[in-house]
This record gives C-alpha cells, sequence and structure tokens, in this order.
C-alpha cells in the first residue's frame, strides 16, 4: 500500500475521532436541574429520566453520566449485540439483535413503553438517539407478527433498498416508530439525535421515535411495490393496506397534541465527521473540497463513478475529495460483503494502474453488511495484488462478494465496532506533491476494537 493509502486511513481516523460519544456529550450544558442544548432545556421538577438507544448509546449514556450534575432517577440504555458497554451503563444495560430484530428487541422496547407511560407531566425524559434503534425498537404493532417484519427487513436490504424508505416501512408496522414512543408520554422529551441518514432528517433518524412523522401508510406501501417483494408479505399488505384505508390509526404528524411537549435536536452527524477529516487533510498538505453529504444509490455505480474521478483529477498540489452518506446493494449473488466494500471494489477496477491515486470508503460504525470489515482502501495496485493472490474481481463484484475480494488483503479496514453511527466516509486522494503524515494520537485504532469509554 501507498503513504496516500495510509494519509486516507488517518483522516477517516480524524473523522470517527470527532464524533465519538464523549466528543460530541461536550456539546451539552450541565444544570444543576438538568441540561441545555442550545436553545432547548430539560428541567423537570419530577423524575429525570435517561433513555440512550442505538450503536452509540452505551458510549452516549456513558458520556453523558460522567459529566451530570444531577444524576438520573431511572436510566434505560438498548444497543445492539457487540457493542461495548462501559461499567457505568452496564446496570441500565439492554441487548437486542440488528439488523433483522428479535425477542429481546420487542420485550425491551414493551419495557420502555411501559416505563414512560408511567411518568408524569412532571417529569422529564432525555433520549440520546443514534441510529440502529429501528431495529432494536422492535415491538409490532397489533396484529402484526414481528417475525414477519423481520423478514420484510431481510428482503427490502436485499433489494437494494435506501434507509429513508426502509424507515418509512417501519414507521408503519413497529409500536414505538415514528413519534409513537413520544406520544405514549405524558412528560416533556428532549430528543438529541447522532444523525445516521442523508441530510439529518430528525423523522428519519432511528424511524422517528420521538418525532412528528410527515409519512404516510400509502408510501409505506408504495415501497414493498417498488422494491417487488408485497407477494411475499401478504398479511403486511393486508394491514397496510388498512392503514390506506383508514382502519389503522396513523403514525402522529405535525401538530400532533401528544406530541406538543417533545423536541428533537441534532447533536452531530456526518458533516461533523466529513469536517474533521477535511481539516486534517489540509493540515497535511492537500487541498481539500467536501463533494456531498448526501451520497447514495448503488454502491458499485458510485464506486465506478468516483473511481473515474480519481484518476481524472489533476492538481498542482495534493488533493483531498470527501463524501459522505450511505450507498445500497440490490444482492443478487451468494457472496459476502457490504456497501462500501462493493463501492471500493468498483472503484479498484477504475483506478487500475494509476499512479499516486486512492479512495478509501467505509462505515463509521465499522460495520459493513455482512462483513466483519468497516470498508476498504484501494489504489492503482489493488486488481494487480488481488489477482496474484488468485481473485476474479469481475467475479465477485457480479458475485456480491466483495468481503472474499478483501479479506485477508492491506486494503481491508477491520476498526470493531466503533461505538458511533453517522453514516459512511468516502475519501479520494491525488498526490501532487509528497506529503508527510500526521500524527493522530486521538485517532481510533483502525486494527482492533476501540476501548470503552
Amino acid at each position: 500500500m501507498t503513504q496516500l493509502s495510509d494519509l486516507a486511513r488517518q483522516m477517516y481516523a480524524a473523522g470517527l475521532a470527532a464524533v465519538e460519544p464523549r466528543v460530541v456529550v461536550r456539546r451539552l450544558t450541565f444544570l444543576p436541574d438538568g441540561v441545555r442544548f442550545h436553545d432547548e432545556e430539560l428541567r423537570p421538577s419530577g423524575k429525570f429520566v435517561l433513555v440512550a438507544l442505538g450503536k452509540a448509546g452505551p458510549g452516549l449514556a456513558a458520556a453523558f453520566l460522567a459529566a451530570t450534575l444531577r444524576p438520573p432517577d431511572t436510566a434505560f440504555v438498548l444497543a445492539p449485540d457487540g457493542v461495548e458497554a462501559p461499567s457505568s451503563v452496564a446496570p441500565f444495560l439492554r441487548l437486542a439483535s440488528h439488523p433483522v430484530a428479535d425477542l429481546r428487541g420487542e420485550h425491551a422496547t414493551l419495557e420502555l413503553l411501559d416505563l414512560l407511560a408511567g411518568l408524569s407531566r412532571d417529569d422529564g425524559v432525555l433520549v440520546l438517539l443514534s441510529g440502529g434503534a429501528s431495529a432494536l425498537l422492535a415491538a409490532p404493532l397489533p396484529h402484526i407478527n414481528r417475525t414477519e417484519i423481520a423478514d420484510l427487513t431481510v428482503a427490502l436490504l436485499r433489494a437494494g433498498t435506501p434507509i429513508g424508505e426502509l424507515n418509512t416501512v417501519r414507521k408503519h408496522l413497529l409500536a414505538a416508530a415514528g413519534g409513537r414512543l413520544a406520544a405514549a408520554c405524558p412528560a416533556a422529551v428532549l430528543g438529541l439525535a447522532l444523525s445516521d441518514v442523508s441530510g439529518d432528517e430528525p423523522s428519519l433518524i432511528a424511524s422517528g421515535p420521538v418525532t412528528a412523522d410527515p409519512t404516510t401508510f400509502a408510501e409505506a406501501r408504495a415501497v414493498l411495490a417498488r422494491r417487488g417483494v408485497e407477494g411475499r408479505f401478504p398479511e403486511i399488505v393486508r394491514f397496510l393496506d388498512a392503514g390506506v384505508s383508514g382502519l389503522v390509526d396513523e403514525t402522529p404528524k405535525p401538530g400532533d397534541p401528544r406530541l406538543s411537549r417533545a423536541r428533537t435536536r441534532l447533536l452531530a452527524g456526518n458533516r461533523d465527521a466529513l469536517a474533521a477529516a477535511s481539516a486534517y487533510a489540509r493540515e497535511a498538505g492537500f487541498v481539500s473540497h467536501i463533494l456531498t453529504t448526501v451520497l447514495h444509490g448503488e454502491a458499485r455505480e458510485v464506486g465506478s463513478a468516483l473511481g473515474a474521478l480519481a484518476r481524472a483529477v489533476g492538481s498542482a498540489e495534493p488533493l483531498a475529495l470527501f463524501a459522505g452518506g450511505e450507498t445500497t446493494v440490490t444482492v443478487v449473488g451468494q457472496g459476502c460483503g457490504g456497501r462500501n466494500l462493493e463501492l471500493a471494489l468498483a472503484a479498484a477496477r477504475r483506478l487500475a494502474g494509476s499512479d499516486e491515486r486512492c479512495l478509501l470508503a467505509a462505515a463509521t460504525d465499522g460495520v459493513d453488511g455482512a462483513s466483519p470489515a468497516a470498508g476498504a482502501v484501494v489504489d492503482g495496485g489493488t486488481i494487480e495484488r488481488a489477482v496474484a493472490r488468485g481473485r476474479d474481481p469481475e467475479g465477485d463484484l457480479a458475485a456480491n462478494d466483495s468481503w472474499g475480494f478483501f479479506a485477508g488483503s492491506r486494503e481491508a479496514i477491520v476498526t470493531g465496532v466503533t461505538g458511533t453511527n453517522v453514516a459512511d466516509l468516502v475519501v479520494v486522494l491525488a498526490a501532487g506533491k509528497p506529503s508527510e503524515a500526521l500524527p493522530l494520537t486521538s485517532a481510533l485504532s483502525l486494527t482492533t476494537p476501540p476501548p470503552p469509554h
């Protein structure tokens, strides 16, 4: 691998470091009787309840508990299997499966709904929200089976369904999604979200459990038709059709009085990680540009386009281009991989034989699809090295076997679960002149999981 590839890894690490839970929680102002975030305060005269949900839930809860001047009367933390939990969070922690929901998530959701429903108007709930909570809040609405929702989730993911469409469906099938969690709670609710969705739309982050939902049953029903899965899930189709006909209550909409005491604000997101990675690039002597924070589309098509861009750009000085967002993979083969690995493989095909160019694509949560990697960094020699070890780039791409292509290679980026989640980062580097790497002592390890916060 080249010096450029090492620099790309360091820029990715800088992006991760900027959105660690202990870093973003410092944006809160801690008061003797509660908490303030910008123009929002939560200072209940009654009970103070802390709820932390999603992949960053344990880290966010631990950082809050370490800094708060008013310890919560009750705390509830729900996170996916494999996320490390600091000892301060262990007494409050529930674990469940992700991305396919399980019975533990269903039970935890019902427990949380009961907890919030039992509060009074004098109480206050701080919800620290992060991506992954959609699958964890697994309790279905009445007359819907959780296992069928889990099967539908798998089918939609394999069909390349974007997160916005997937969460539109979830909001109309799950008991705590689409504002229903806040609607069940008489207390004041302040949601602070670590965003993993393009555009940072609050109603999409974790399927918007404490935010009014602008989507409809009709839109959810249309997703199943558009993705070609409606024939496989007749019970869910009947339920959604009942919702379209008005026989099932819609999700709480903007202006719903049940949400009058619920507010959601963005704590941090993909643009924060991109800004930190871009700043690191500038300090290393690169001309730096952020292309987009809403990268989307089929991973192999996006990778091919970005690989062509990386090969074509020219500059008298080293150039760094950044993009954030989340692509999708329409699975047609039987291989193992993820959207970032597939994007990187497609880019490597375009970069083959080019000098002084590289591309990195990696998930900020450290998990890329079904693989053990976060993503990969590729350069002009990636394809040649893979062929030398017996890989078939074209065949691997056709089989959606991007992890098979990168497994055991120097290109693979294996971080372990990072404890944060702000979607994906893509780094494109083109050398104009040599640049020395900068030390980054605060960056997460790129070969082992980070230490507990």
